[in-house]
């Protein structure tokens, strides 16, 4: 196989092999699953090849674990060990919903924590490195943190989703586009906002120059850039 590209940032590659008729995987929509849908994990466990694990999705939009500079993993207690790395993770139709990737372990060993990166997130990325050989992020020029609660009561917000901007570059996007620092931006695209991993991994999904529509509590006011 030859390398057609790579993102260290994701820790995703594309690869191209010349044949004809090869048998591909279909990839399925990763937004689509719920916490509890079955998977399985395909890949050569400890050099045993085409080994198959099950186990559920137990969480979505893991952002915290540390492995790679943009994270959304889905969660999962299939088995996954060393040697399932790239192995796709499928759902009950044959169709690649994540990239085993890793697992939480104090034994080197599964213990029902793994993690993969979702179909999505690595569609876009493949996108981007087969048409132009590596990944372009969109660029909001904010600091941003998660909403707790007492933030939340300081800034008088009755909300329970929303990301804080603590800081704007100047002459940035968002500052072109009126956002301010204190402003809590609810809403990206019209998708509700959890945490700032969630909204730092859908403005670097976004194409630059894209037009956007952000949600800030404080105007209330929808703005493109």
């Amino acid at each position: 196989a030859k390398v057609v590209g790579t993102d260290s940032r994701t820790d995703v590659a594309v690869i191209k092999i010349e044949g004809h008729s090869l048998p591909a995987a279909t990839l399925a929509d990763s937004a689509k699953l719920r916490v509890g849908d079955w998977v399985l994990a395909i890949g050569g466990p400890f050099g045993l090849e085409n080994t198959v694990t099950a186990g559920v999705i137990s969480a979505k939009d893991r952002s915290t674990v540390g492995l790679a500079d943009y994270e959304n993993f889905l969660q999962t207690d299939a088995a996954i060990n060393p040697g399932n790395s790239g192995g796709p993770l499928i759902n009950l139709r044959g169709q690649v919903i994540g990239i085993n990737t890793a697992i939480a372990t104090r034994t080197g060993a599964s213990a029902g924590v793994g993690f993969a990166i979702p179909s999505n997130m690595a569609k876009s990325i493949m996108d981007s490195l087969v048409k132009e050989g590596r990944v372009h992020r969109g660029y909001l020029g904010v600091s941003v943190q998660d909403l707790t609660p007492d933030l939340a009561e300081s800034f008088r917000y009755q909300g329970k989703h929303g990301v804080l901007i603590g800081d704007v570059t100047k002459d940035g996007p968002a500052e072109k586009a009126g956002l301010k620092v204190g402003d809590v931006v609810v809403k990206y695209n019209g998708t509700s906002l959890n945490n700032s991993s969630q909204l730092r991994n859908t403005v670097a999904a976004t194409a630059p120059m894209a037009p956007t529509t952000p949600t800030p509590r404080r105007k209330a006011r929808r703005h493109a850039f």
